[in-house]
This record gives structure tokens, C-alpha cells and sequence, in this order.
């Protein structure tokens, strides 16, 4: 089993996501990931200028599908003066098999498509993990340590704390839990009910912490063990 050190912390709303399967990277949120129009192009080998005219063209194909988001990104070229302003358009995943599907590059669509099933598949499954697992294990341990340290003006700080001890377990960075994989998830679940289930004998946030901290570095000692 691998941990990964370039993935991380979330507490748990609509937050931004990015997820890559076969290398097609998705942005947007847990509820609706969505692929760039120029990675697109580059896939297929296209200007993204020839994809942008086709979203025009089809424009109402597109929005029959749900939103047609598009978006302007500065983008600072090596040599140019002053900044130039490209725009972009945000696809769901049936708006970016209907571009597939007018595209007239059909050596390079059928890979694409698979990357696209893997890439949204992969989407799904995160999200499905995150509302199902992640976000009641992630409250029922916040509830224990608001329980613990309810009368401390430090509490924010406990939260704060068995966090970083968390992330240091599963060896994730602080800030980047939303990127994590459906397999990284799935470890830092288990940590969150392993320091929940720590302190709930505490009988206050410092014995609280100091059990929920031993018994992490247990877990991280699992886990080194296993991807050894």
C-alpha cells in the first residue's frame, strides 16, 4: 500500500477538485468535474482555436448537455510583452464526448474516450467515498474533540493539531487532501476512525490528543511497513 506526500486536508465542503486518470486531468467540484477545452485539443492534436470555433458552431448542441462554462485565463508568454487573455471552455463529461463525438480526428478520439470514462469514472468514485466515508468520519471526530475540549479557549487549536497528526500518519500534506486518489481516501478514513476512536475514553482534549497521537504513529508504522 502507498501513502503520498503530495496529497491532503479537506474538511469537507464544495471544494475544488482536481483528479487525473491516465494522465486527463479534471477540474471543478465534487459534484460536477469537468475537463479544459485545450487539453482537449492537445489530446487530439487539434489548435485550440479549431475547438473553440466548434463549440461556437454547435453551441446549442452543447447547452441541450447543461452549462456551457467558459472561462478566460492571463497567460504570460516567454518573450511577449503585456499578458494575453485566453478563453476556455469547461466541459462536462457528456459535452466533452459530444466534442469527441464532431471531432474529425478519429484516430486519436477512441484513446481520449477512454481516458474521458476513466477520468470521470474515477471522479465518481471520490465523490461517492467523500459523502458516504470521509465526511462522517471526519465530523464524528471533530464532534469527539469539541466534546473534549469544550471548555478550552484552545480548542480551535486541538482540531488544528490532531489534523497535522493525521496528515503525518497517512503521509499527506496539510492543504491538499482534496486532491488525494479514492485509495489515499480510503487510508485517511481509517486514520480519522483510529483518532476517534483514541480519544473517546479521554477524559479531557490533552489526554485526548496524546492517545490519538499514539495510536496514529501506530497506524504510520503499519503503513511504512506495508509500502516497504
Amino acid at each position: 500500500m502507498q501513502t503520498t506526500k503530495e496529497m491532503g486536508r479537506n474538511s469537507g465542503g464544495s471544494a475544488a477538485l482536481t483528479t487525473k486518470a491516465d494522465s486527463i486531468t479534471l477540474s471543478g467540484t465534487e459534484a460536477e468535474p469537468r475537463v479544459d477545452s485545450r487539453l482537449l485539443a492537445q489530446y487530439l492534436g487539434n489548435q485550440h482555436q479549431h475547438v473553440r470555433e466548434l463549440l461556437a458552431d454547435y453551441a446549442e448542441d452543447f447547452r441541450q448537455l447543461g452549462l456551457l462554462r467558459f472561462e478566460t485565463e492571463a497567460v504570460k508568454e516567454a518573450g511577449a510583452r503585456g499578458t494575453k487573455y485566453v478563453k476556455f471552455a469547461l466541459l462536462n463529461e457528456d459535452q466533452a464526448y459530444l466534442l469527441l463525438t464532431y471531432s474529425r480526428n478519429t484516430k486519436r478520439v477512441p484513446e481520449l474516450k477512454v481516458r474521458l470514462v476513466l477520468a470521470f469514472r474515477e471522479a465518481r468514485q471520490r465523490a461517492d467515498l467523500h459523502s458516504a466515508e470521509y465526511l462522517p468520519t471526519y465530523h464524528d471526530l471533530h464532534d469527539e474533540i469539541a466534546r473534549l475540549a469544550h471548555d478550552s479557549s484552545n480548542a480551535r487549536f486541538v482540531h488544528l493539531n490532531v489534523n497535522r497528526a493525521i496528515n503525518q500518519a497517512v503521509g499527506i500534506e496539510s492543504g491538499s487532501r482534496k486532491y488525494l486518489s479514492t485509495a489515499c481516501q480510503s487510508i485517511l478514513v481509517v486514520a480519522q476512525s483510529v483518532a476517534a476512536q483514541a480519544m473517546a475514553g479521554a477524559h479531557n482534549h490533552h489526554q485526548g490528543y496524546q492517545q490519538a497521537k499514539a495510536a496514529l504513529q501506530r497506524l504510520e508504522t503499519v503503513l511504512i511497513g506495508r509500502a516497504a
